[in-house]
């Protein structure tokens, strides 16, 4: 029998410049956390800094809602 449930508050993991931080997407105030550009100006504010150092950060969207914002892997 599965013990794994649905998470029903979906989390935002921030990875930026070396620190982490796990939040409950209602924290942002958001009503679509989905769309990229509200998401990403939400985001610049909790952390205090201009949108645009954001900019060449990914968000990967999970199936069980969270999204987690990182930087762009460099491979080679």
């Amino acid at each position: 029998m599965s013990t794994f449930t649905k998470n029903t508050h979906p989390l935002l993991h921030i990875r930026f410049e070396g620190r982490s931080w796990d939040l409950e997407l209602a924290q942002l105030g958001l009503a679509n956390p989905g769309e990229e550009r509200a998401l990403r100006a939400a985001l610049a504010n909790f952390l205090d800094v201009p949108e645009s150092r954001l900019g060449l950060y990914v968000l990967e969207y999970h199936p069980n809602g969270n999204i987690t914002v990182r930087p762009e892997a460099v491979f080679g």
